[in-house]
């Protein structure tokens, strides 16, 4: 399914530049170690469904695993990568509850109305009810489910809780950022409360506890109660690395001639979340579950560098749809694995995650209809080819329109001004304004951002609302071919206009006051009523404009014979 012989670009040329040059990904640093833990034997009982560990952290760098060639030191993650699979043609979503959505129901962003910005935590909005979700098919399969950790899919009704969505246990932080000691979350000036939960009552007395420590001793406390004869689904879901960048002190000295003070505590908080992935995995042996395990490690999206993380060599950062936003660091761990010790270049998403569980747990997933997500498990398991071809990573129907871009630049196939990016094998397409654009070495953050000295940092920018990769040529976008390759541009806006035809209006309601944690026993939780109705048609704004030119356009004939010759051409 190569396609690079369609562009006008050289490989060989690529590597001379040294842009295709793989040697940050050390496949093979710590493949003929012996194992982190010491063996135990435990009968394998093949017939039984495996456990399942998920594991996601929060604002991890693409560039911040040792594996990758970081000068942050990642050995038990370093270690697990290499006993398994590491997946590097693996994609998640620019920021937080965009990917834990797509985990967590199989299903785009545009399927579940979430495809503008986060759950701000004074909204009335959550993950849709009927939305069945991962846990609830493992639940159906038989699975005891656990949630440790941050939600970030909204809390507003009680029906919102993790609790009431799939988890038989929780223990965590509502909403996407708190400080790591206190617990307290801030929705801006003066509107903080409490933020730390156990099930469905606020957990005062944990405050003071650091909440890596906090979430490794409460997964090590569920392996230990529970029965490992029973299939177990623990979801853990670290506030590390997400600022406020709080590390214990004994973290920070071995990074102590770093620069940039930024990036040192950066550095210590991805250390210490190493050593709680460490422990967790000796609790799995520990208690018996290990060597009928599945563990999957997987970042929520890029790395900011104004907190310390890196992307490099790729381009962009969370909130971006350019590499460095939406490419994961992720791989799988377990005994199970037909083919392990090696680095897979299938095509993955983070919506593949809940059919793959799902089929691996045993479970029914032909009444799962609308699902975006693969079953790619034979792709990682086996090394069989992925089934996955394209990546829809969003269409933003309320993001800021790019100025320069227009129905007549995308061919009135679609406006060029509406934030968009799609990839289709080895292409992919981004429109309207994708957000900053930057190359930024790590040895060149600073705590001074305006004095970074940043790779071909692109200052035209703004001028253009379209452009086309080769990204399997040119990992870390730095040609656009988008003139050259017109038709290919075409079919992928076509593909775009395609799959807007499926998305659900935006949910993205104001903020409702009576969410203030003064008015709720100081904390953060729910504040209306489950048998209070909603009314989605008064509060979700849509842009209207945009339709009406479409309207004007009578193109649906062509988008469906072109959709037909894309699907079958595969471009």
């Amino acid at each position: 399914m190569a396609l690079s012989s369609l562009t006008g670009l050289s490989l060989v040329s690529l590597l001379s530049f040294g842009y295709l040059s793989w040697d940050w990904v050390k496949s093979g640093v710590l493949e003929n170690e012996p194992s982190i833990y010491p063996e135990k034997t435990f009968q394998l009982r093949t017939k039984s469904p495996p456990h399942i560990i998920f594991i996601l952290t929060d604002d991890q760098g693409f560039h911040d695993v040792g594996y990758h060639g970081s000068d942050i030191e990642t050995p038990t993650l370093d270690k697990l990568a290499s006993e398994g699979v590491k997946l590097e043609n693996y994609y998640v979503q620019p920021i937080c509850t965009p990917s834990r959505s797509q985990l967590i129901t199989g299903r785009y962003q545009i399927h579940t109305g979430l495809q503008h910005s986060i759950i701000r935590p004074r909204q009335p909005n959550c993950l849709p009810l009927e939305q069945v979700t991962l846990p609830q098919k493992l639940q159906e399969a038989g699975y005891t489910t656990h949630m440790v950790g941050k939600w970030h899919l909204g809390f507003y009704k009680k029906e919102c809780l993790p609790t009431r969505r799939g988890f038989d246990s929780y223990f965590g932080s509502l909403t996407g950022s708190v400080d790591y000691y206190s617990y307290d979350s801030c929705d801006g000036p003066g509107m903080c409360g409490y933020d730390l939960h156990e099930g469905e009552t606020v957990a005062w007395e944990q405050s003071g506890k650091y909440s890596t420590h906090l979430y490794t001793q409460r997964v090590k406390k569920i392996l230990a109660t529970h029965d490992p004869r029973q299939p177990i689904f623990i979801f853990l879901s670290f506030q590390a690395v997400h600022t406020p960048l709080q590390p214990p002190k004994e973290y920070i000295d071995k990074y102590k001639d770093m620069g940039s003070v930024v990036r040192r505590k950066y550095a210590a908080m991805v250390s210490c979340m190493d050593e709680a992935v460490k422990n967790v995995t000796y609790s799995l042996r520990k208690y018996g579950y290990y060597q009928n395990s599945v563990i999957i490690f997987s970042t929520d999206n890029g790395g900011h560098p104004f907190s310390g993380g890196s992307n490099w060599p790729l381009r962009g950062r969370k909130g971006t749809y350019w590499e460095g936003g939406v490419r994961g660091l992720g791989f799988v761990h377990s005994p199970l694995l037909k083919r392990r010790r090696r680095v897979s270049k299938a095509l993955v998403h983070i919506t593949d995650w809940y059919p793959t569980l799902v089929s691996l747990a045993g479970g029914n997933i032909s009444d799962s209809e609308g699902l975006d997500g693969f079953n790619v498990w034979p792709a990682i398991s086996e090394g069989k080819e992925s089934p996955r071809i394209e990546i829809l990573h969003n269409i933003d129907p309320l993001y800021n329109h790019a100025r320069s871009g227009s129905w007549e630049k995308g061919y009135y196939l679609w406006n060029t001004a509406v934030q968009a990016s799609i990839r289709f094998g080895d292409w992919k397409l981004l429109t309207g304004d994708p957000g900053y654009s930057d190359w930024i070495p790590p040895q060149t953050l600073s705590d001074f951002p305006g004095s970074w000295w940043n790779l071909e940092r692109r200052t035209d920018i703004l001028k253009k609302s379209v452009w086309l990769f080769n990204i399997t040529a040119d990992p870390y976008e730095r040609y656009d071919i988008s003139e050259q390759h017109a038709d290919v541009v075409r079919k992928l806006l076509a593909r775009l206009a395609y799959h807007n035809r499926t998305a659900i209006p935006v949910r993205y309601p104001a903020d409702d006051p009576r969410a203030n944690p003064e008015l709720n026993g100081g904390a953060w939780g729910p504040w209306v009523g489950d048998e209070e109705d909603d009314h989605w048609d008064d509060i979700v704004w849509m842009k209207s404009k945009s339709r009406k030119k479409c309207k004007q356009c009578k193109l649906k004939p062509y988008f469906r014979k072109m959709n037909s010759r894309i699907m079958s051409n595969r471009i």
